[in-house]
This record gives C-alpha cells, sequence and structure tokens, in this order.
C-alpha cells in the first residue's frame, strides 16, 4: 500500500504503464522468446515492401528494412514491460525517423557495396519464401512462449488455489456464543487470498476474546502475513484466561508490534480491533489504527463511534499500547468493519463510508447476526465495486 501510494505521486510520465503488469512481471530469460517471436513476425513488413517494389529492392535493403522492422517492434516490448511512460514517447517519435533511416542506409549500402536492384521474378521468390519463413518460425517462437507461460501459469493457479483453501481454513466465518455475548465474523477477500482477519475464542473461564484485524495491502503476501498474525495471536491468548481482563489486550498489542517487524516487508503493517467479553458481562476493547467501532445502544436506538488514535502493529518500534472499558447493556451491538467496506466507491468517486454503513445497522438490527451481516456486505456491494478485502465482527450483547 506504501509503496502504491509513493508510486501514484510520481509524474504521469515516469510511471510504468499498469495494463501491461504481466510482462514485468516475466524474468528476461522468459520474455527474449517472445521479442523473438514478435522481431521474426514484424521483420515480414522488410519483404512487404519488396512485394510492393516488385521484388526489384536488393536483398541486403530488403533484411535492412526487416531488422529494423523486427528491432522496433521488440523494442516495443522491452518499453511496454520494463520501462516508464516517458520512454513510450520516445519510442513514439523514433517511428517517425524510421522510414529516412531505411531510405538512408538503403543508399548507403548501395553507394558502400554497388548493391544493384534484383531481377523482379527471384526478388519477389525471395521475399515471398522469406515472408513464409519469418511466419512459420515466429509461429514456433510464439507457441513455445505459450507453452512456457501456460505451464507457469498453471503451477500458478494451482498455488493460489490451494492458498485459497489455507485462506477459508484460516478466516472461516465465526459463530460463537456464550452466556453474556454472541459473535459473528465473514470475511470476503477481493483475490483468492486476503490479508484480513476475524477470529473469536472462548477462554477456560467463560470469557470471549473477538478480533479483527486488516493487513495493509492484499493479494498472497498479505496473506501469509495474515496467517503469521493469527498465529502469533492465539499463541499470545493462551494464558488470557489467568490474565487481568484489563491488561489482556495492551499486552497482547505489545508481543504483536514486536513480533511482526521479523516476518514482514518494510511497508508491512496490521490495523487491529480486539475486545475482551467477560462473563459478567463488562467488555474491554483495544483498537490499533483500524476504522472505528459502531456501538449500537438498544434502549435509546442510536449509534456511537469509538475512535482511538494509536499505531498500526508492525510499523513502529513503539510501546504504550492502551485499552478501555466500553459499557455496554442487553441489546447493545458492536460492528467493526475494515476499510474494505468503507473506501467502495460508486461510479462518481463516493466513498460508502460510515454514514451508510451506520444506515445499514440501523435498518437491520433486529435480524440474527449471519443475516445482518449479508444485508451490510449486500448493500456495500450495491453501492459500489469490491477492490479490498471486506470483513465483519458482529458482537450481540444478551442479558
Amino acid at each position: 500500500m506504501v509503496r502504491a501510494m509513493a508510486a501514484d505521486r510520481k509524474p504521469w510520465l515516469l510511471r510504468t504503464p499498469k495494463r501491461w503488469t504481466h510482462f514485468r512481471s516475466v524474468p528476461m530469460n522468459r520474455l527474449w522468446v517472445l521479442m523473438a517471436a514478435v522481431f521474426l513476425l514484424f521483420s515480414v513488413i522488410g519483404f512487404y515492401v519488396d512485394l510492393t517494389s516488385r521484388g526489384t529492392l536488393p536483398y541486403a535493403v530488403v533484411l535492412l528494412i526487416a531488422a529494423v522492422s523486427g528491432l522496433n517492434a521488440a523494442l516495443w516490448i522491452i518499453v511496454l514491460a520494463r520501462l516508464p511512460v516517458i520512454a513510450l514517447v520516445g519510442l513514439a517519435v523514433l517511428q517517425f525517423f524510421t522510414g529516412t533511416f531505411d531510405r538512408w542506409a538503403s543508399d548507403r549500402l548501395a553507394q558502400a557495396f554497388h548493391v544493384l536492384e534484383v531481377p523482379s521474378e527471384k526478388g519477389i521468390a525471395f521475399a515471398s519464401t522469406g515472408i513464409m519463413v519469418v511466419v512459420i518460425v515466429s509461429y514456433v517462437f510464439f507457441i513455445a512462449y505459450i507453452r512456457r507461460e501456460g505451464r507457469e501459469s498453471f503451477r500458478l493457479r494451482n498455488e493460489l488455489e490451494l492458498a485459497h483453501g489455507m485462506q477459508k481454513t484460516l478466516v472461516p466465518p465465526i459463530a460463537l456464543k456464550t452466556r453474556r455475548f454472541e459473535m459473528y465474523g465473514v470475511s470476503r477477500p477481493s483475490e483468492k487470498v486476503g490479508g484480513d482477519l476475524v477470529d473469536a475464542l472462548a477462554l477456560s473461564n467463560g470469557d470471549a476474546i473477538a478480533y479483527l484485524g486488516d493487513i495493509a495491502g492484499h493479494g498472497l503476501s498479505a496473506g501469509i502475513l495474515m496467517g503469521m498474525l493469527k498465529t502469533a495471536t492465539r499463541t499470545a491468548l493462551l494464558d488470557a484466561a489467568v490474565t487481568e481482563s484489563g491488561s489482556t489486550l495492551p499486552q497482547l498489542f505489545e508481543r504483536l508490534n514486536r513480533v511482526l517487524p521479523a516476518v514482514k516487508e518494510p511497508h508491512m503493517y496490521a490495523t487491529f480491533t480486539a475486545f475482551r467479553l467477560n462473563a459478567d458481562g463488562s467488555v474491554f476493547y483495544a483498537m490499533a489504527a483500524s476504522p472505528p467501532i459502531l456501538h449500537w445502544q438498544g434502549e435509546r436506538r442510536a449509534l456511537d463511534r469509538l475512535e482511538e488514535e494509536q499505531y498500526p502493529l508492525g510499523l513502529l518500534p513503539v510501546s504504550g499500547f492502551t485499552g478501555d472499558t466500553l459499557q455496554t447493556a442487553p441489546g447493545d451491538l458492536l460492528v467493526v468493519a475494515t476499510d474494505g467496506i468503507l473506501e467502495v466507491c460508486d461510479r462518481h468517486g463516493r466513498e460508502f463510508g460510515v454514514d451508510s454503513l451506520e444506515e445499514a445497522i440501523a435498518g437491520h438490527v433486529a435480524r440474527p447476526l449471519p443475516e445482518l451481516a449479508e444485508a451490510i456486505l449486500a448493500q456495500a456491494g450495491a453501492f459500489g465495486k469490491q477492490i479490498d478485502d471486506q470483513t465483519l465482527l458482529l458482537i450481540r450483547c444478551l442479558h
């Protein structure tokens, strides 16, 4: 996310075209096969020019035009795959001089080597044979590239399917109920693998802990870090039943903030919201750079927003994370959503936002938690296209 933001701040001419990301990911030891195929295919132009001249161009001139045409086409592949937009502009300008260069080089060849015109019949036969040969050879190179990339794509697809299965195992829909609270959570990744996490666990003393995390970014790298985050969280909470309720979550945040930097890329971090839901009905919560907690108060039939300014986890070597107590009553509802829901945009660029989320909650608050979650996600989906992982954690206070 940080790198993407930095890239967006670059001047337009210095940005790399986004539509050619596949070619940027292909190593040069595989990309050269495609470049050779493109070179051969566009070298046909040289033979075509000879045919339009009725086969009278000298062989050296025909081969020169073919080579220049093929190199131009191969250069487009390199520029589109590796270089910024300004290089595209430069290459486009270069095309205007290609014809002039061809004529100049042809004249120089004729003068230096006394190259003569070729008899028409021989020239046509040469050009026709050349077209047939380069088309066949370019076809062979294209097939070789497609087969190699096809195998690689098949392998990656299998790995993504495996990762998707692991994602569903690591972040299944959660449904947990204690004597005082009912919890439900669901996560919908924007890709095969996502970086959002929602989880809940019952403690041996009758308390429960529910939490929601969001790794900056999405895709496989975020999914891997998400799995590590869940493992670290569950491990840190092994002794939570005997930990003083008010210190459980701050201690958890301190541990995670120390552990994450060793297993992540420098630009990655996690936002995190966690609750300790005690058997006596008391609620403790802590937040780390996450969207607000929405608290529906049943008696008032109104929503409050709980926000707290703390650093995200794993980004900076800071300490002093804090938590707080939340006063709840039977019939209250707590809702936390990741920014993948809040930042959905309509066609005019307007965000779904917290206000729309509050409207969705107020309109369906009486429904069972799974139905409420589906209603919120459906309303966000109707508002705009999903571009990031979308995760919800709902907690209802019972009695």
